[in-house]
């Protein structure tokens, strides 16, 4: 067995959803979920099959985000996982209802930050350990930290 790690292409504004499932249809679903969670959202979607003619499929509705999802699955390489990339909307909006998904087994990230996904590559095929998503921490929040935190939460809308 090698151990690899694997750079995802996450374009600017962007952000980039990781996951693992089992099911043909999973494109179509996943392609639902984000339009109906919010219709403004522009984003791309790439799914591993992991079996009968082991392709990549793919949906969306930008282009751009598209092929850049596509690079993403192709470099990973890892049956059933599969790569969204999505922009004008933020993650936290679509988990639910992406872990709600049947055949969706494992969300591994949901980021805009740099992300390495650490696979296992056997004579059968890859599969995806775990990611490495952002930097290590630099020190804990001082008080500054905190109101800094709560405003950006704030401007977000996330909070009032």
């Amino acid at each position: 067995m090698e151990l690899k790690s694997v750079a995802m292409e996450i374009p600017e504004e962007s952000n980039i959803i990781i996951g693992q499932t089992h099911f043909i249809k999973t494109v179509e679903d996943l392609y639902e979920i984000m339009v109906s969670t919010s219709p403004q959202v522009k984003f791309g979607l790439a799914f591993c099959e992991a079996s009968g003619a082991c392709l990549i499929r793919v949906a969306g509705n930008e282009p751009n985000l598209e092929a850049i999802a596509t690079k993403n699955a192709q470099n990973l390489g890892a049956g059933h996982s599969f790569v969204i990339l999505l922009k004008q909307a933020y993650p936290i909006n679509f988990l639910n209802a992406i872990k709600q998904c049947p055949e969706v087994c494992n969300i591994y990230c949901a980021t805009a930050n740099p992300v390495q996904v650490i696979v296992a590559e056997t004579e059968q095929g890859r599969g995806i350990l775990g990611v490495v998503d952002g930097f290590s921490p630099q020190g804990v929040e001082g008080e500054a930290d905190v109101k800094a935190r709560k405003e950006l939460l704030r401007k977000f809308g996330y909070k009032l």
